[in-house]
Formats: structure tokens, sequence, C-alpha cells
């Protein structure tokens, strides 16, 4: 089922069918039982070039590191990244040191000319964007 949802996201522009990215990301992330984080690397299309994932936690936290995820998209050639991990806690509010990290990957994929489009948070029923709240 997720191959079949990823493979109609890669079609068109990823942010085009916000309903379809959503639905993928909860399904596949919705019910883990521990923190991951996750990396949608995009063309200057924003196509879908590769969901990989990045880094794995413990049930509270998942460190991330924004040099892996900048070079990891220089490997690719993205142009742009949607960031998204998952709290199983349920609750997807952002907290200080999810807002912190993804700071630190914005300058550092400014660097290279790769923008950082969003990032994700996901539960099992909820996703929250922190550039709607106002974070990016």
């Amino acid at each position: 089922m997720l191959r079949s949802l990823e493979s109609q996201l890669s079609e068109r522009p990823l942010l085009s069918s916000t309903d379809a990215l959503l639905h993928y990301l909860r399904s596949g992330m919705g019910s883990l039982p521990a923190e991951a984080v996750h990396v949608l690397f995009l063309d200057a299309t924003l196509r879908l070039i590769r969901n990989e994932p990045m880094f794995h936690g413990t049930i509270g936290e998942c460190p991330f590191y924004a040099r892996e995820v900048v070079r990891r998209g220089l490997e690719l050639g993205a142009a742009s990244l949607i960031l998204v991990h998952n709290h199983p806690s349920g609750d997807p509010t952002p907290s200080g040191d999810d807002r912190k990290r993804t700071r630190e990957l914005i300058d550092a994929a400014r660097l290279f000319d790769i923008q950082v489009v969003d990032h994700l948070i996901i539960s099992r029923t909820e996703c929250r964007s922190m550039r709607a709240m106002g974070y990016l």
C-alpha cells in the first residue's frame, strides 16, 4: 500500500496533493512505537526523489543531524526537502528541541541552496506543519 501511495506522489508535485501526502505519512509513520525521522527529498519541481528514513530514536526523542541530511540531499541532487518525524505519544506539538534542530537544518541547507519546505510532525491521527505554525 505504501509503495502505491508513494508512486502516486512521485507523479506530480508533492505539495499539489496535501491530503495524499498526509495519508501516506500517517500510514507509514503514525503508528511507529519509537520516534523516527524521515526526509522527503524533492527535485526543483517539488516532485519526490526519495523518502528516506534517516534517524531512529526512542519513545520520547530522536536526534537528527543537519550535516547528514544536507549531505544526503546533495548526493541525491535535491533542490528542497521536507523533514518528517513522528510523536508516538500522540501529541504532534513541536518541542523546543524540534524547533531548534529545524532552525539548524534550515541554516545548514541554505548554504548549499537546498530549501527546507516544511517540518511535519506525525501522530496516529494528526499532523502538524511547523511552517503553518509559523516556525519556518
